[in-house]
């Protein structure tokens, strides 16, 4: 089993910045098995909707809403995810949840979420 867990998340203005973290912990076996680690998010009334991944050999996806202002990055050593955000905006506004997926075990991790709230 993989636990994650997220922190970072805050208030800000419009236009500041925020940094998330999500560390996996667990079974070293489930934690070398992850393949993809992303970071989603959860709006206020909306489904949650992709933000950003990285695979194991640090290609990246982005959404495209926040294409040039989020950046995702992995510690493979410290099995830790992270996410850049920058040029905050209020619709930036969510619950964000990591997520770690790995194809060998056919299965896939959830932290339990953190609050990023962007004031306009």
């Amino acid at each position: 089993q993989v636990q994650l867990v997220e922190s970072g998340g805050g208030l800000v203005q419009a236009g500041g910045s925020l940094r998330l973290s999500c560390a996996a912990s667990g079974s070293i076996f489930s934690i070398n098995a992850i393949n993809v680690m992303g970071w989603y998010r959860r709006a206020p009334g909306k489904q949650r909707e992709l933000v950003a991944t990285v695979v194991s050999g640090g290609s990246t996806n982005y959404a495209d809403s926040v294409k040039g202002r989020f950046t995702i990055s992995r510690d493979n050593v410290n099995k830790t995810v992270y996410l850049q955000m920058d040029s905050l905006k209020p619709e930036d506004t969510a619950v964000y949840y990591c997520n770690a997926l790995s194809k060998l075990l056919s299965t896939d991790y959830w932290g339990q979420g953190t609050q990023v709230t962007v004031s306009s």
